[in-house]
Formats: structure tokens, C-alpha cells, sequence
């Protein structure tokens, strides 16, 4: 190896600046390599949130003309009314990150991007959840009219936070690096 492949290793180039390929992530990627790279990754998670609120609002916006709609007590057609704006909301923030690269693109803030793209994202999951949580507790109120159906959207909500929030942290604390 070379000084100049070992100054570069070590991030520095031949004016002794720093040349940003080795970052505390060890990857040894640029700035700009990392955001490309944290683009395509969070692109792929918003791929498959997307997909679910699309589906389940879609679903959501047709219930309003089904004939027994009119039948809902006024307290199901509220909950009704809040489940579409969370899923409405949880769309927007979903796709979100998209508009917003290609008003961003080309203008040198890609860090940036991500890093508010990502919050988008995880606005829209915390809002996906809400509009799962309301449509479950909306269509087992209608179906069962039965009392444990809080207890049950309960368990429901546990497992989901669970899986998409406490295990992930608990990954995150328990294996990530100490250094």
C-alpha cells in the first residue's frame, strides 16, 4: 500500500483535509455514500409500509358506500371517520419521502433528505398503527358488539409494539457496538 492509499484509508487526501471515507460506522464510506446508501434502504421500507396503509385505505374509502354504512351507530360511523383520517395522514406521511426527494434532488442535501425523509417515515408508521389499531377495533366493535373486544385490540396493540418497537430497541441496545 501506498502513503496515498494509506492517507486515504485513514481519511485524509493530499492536502491533509479530511476526505470523509472513514466514518465511525466503519464502512469507510464518504458522507454522500452513506446517504445513498441510507436512501436506498429507507426507499425499500417505505416500499412495504406504503403498500399496507395503500391497501387498508382503499379498503376504508369504500365502506362509506356500502348499504350497511347507514346502519353504523353514530359512535362506529366516529370511529370510522377518525380511522380514515389516520390512514389519509399516515399515507401523506408515507409518501412523503418521495416528493420530497424529487423536490430535494440534485441540490447537494442528500444527509439532510434522508435524515427527514426517515422522520416522515416513522411519523407514518406511528400513524399506521394508530389507523391499524382504529380499523381493528372498529370492524371486531361491529362484528361482536362484545365486551372484551377493547381487551382484544389491547393484545393486538401489545404485539405490535413489541415487534415493531420494543424488540428492535432491545436488539439496538443489547448488540450494537459499545464503542
Amino acid at each position: 500500500m501506498n502513503e496515498q492509499d494509506s492517507r486515504a484509508k485513514d481519511g485524509v487526501d493530499d492536502t491533509g483535509a479530511g476526505t470523509g471515507t472513514v466514518g465511525r460506522d466503519g464502512r469507510g464510506e464518504t458522507e454522500e455514500e452513506r446517504a445513498d446508501r441510507r436512501w436506498q434502504e429507507l426507499l425499500q421500507e417505505i416500499r412495504v409500509a406504503q403498500t399496507g396503509v395503500q391497501i387498508l385505505l382503499g379498503f376504508l374509502l369504500t365502506v362509506v358506500f356500502t348499504p350497511l354504512f347507514h346502519d353504523l351507530e353514530r359512535t362506529d360511523k366516529t370511529i370510522y371517520l377518525v380511522t380514515v383520517v389516520l390512514g389519509s395522514l399516515a399515507t401523506g406521511a408515507l409518501i412523503g419521502p418521495v416528493s420530497f426527494h424529487r423536490i430535494v434532488s440534485g441540490r447537494r442535501v442528500k444527509p439532510q433528505a434522508v435524515a427527514w425523509a426517515s422522520r416522515l417515515t416513522f411519523t407514518g408508521i406511528l400513524l399506521l398503527l394508530a389507523t391499524l389499531i382504529a380499523a381493528l377495533f372498529l370492524i371486531l366493535r361491529v362484528a361482536t358488539h362484545d365486551p372484551y373486544v377493547p381487551w382484544l385490540v389491547s393484545g393486538v396493540l401489545t404485539w405490535y409494539l413489541i415487534c415493531w418497537f420494543a424488540l428492535p430497541v432491545w436488539v439496538r441496545v443489547r448488540y450494537a457496538d459499545r464503542s
